[in-house]
């Protein structure tokens, strides 16, 4: 038995939750918040069979979509002279990990 968890943006967390669930597999969600951007996302945590780990990450992967989003930053220049200015990064996609799991207990 596996344990996959996958963190994912919250605007991608409802249709890769709707995907899993829709296959069959059980989801626990819990949101989280990304320490980069400080921006929310969530984490799902999904408890499987070996043999079915490969299809739970394609379905999260079709899901979870990379793009590309400007944000502001500030730099310093002096002491309390800053500047904003725009800023572009990759947000969405997905960070999945999978872990062997010694022992399922479901009371």
């Amino acid at each position: 038995m596996k344990l996959i968890i996958a963190i994912v943006s919250n605007d991608d967390s409802a249709a890769v939750n709707a995907n899993l669930t829709e296959h069959g597999y059980m989801v626990t969600k819990l949101s989280t918040t990304g320490g980069f951007l400080r921006a929310g996302n969530t984490t799902l945590i999904i408890g499987t069979e070996d043999e079915k780990v490969e299809n739970a990450v394609e379905l999260i992967k079709e899901e979870s979509k990379k793009r590309t989003e400007v944000i502001p930053a500030t730099a310093s220049f002096d002491i309390n002279k800053f500047a904003a200015y725009p800023v572009e990064v990759q947000v969405g996609g997905a960070t999945i990990f999978v872990l062997e799991v010694e022992q399922f207990i479901k009371a």
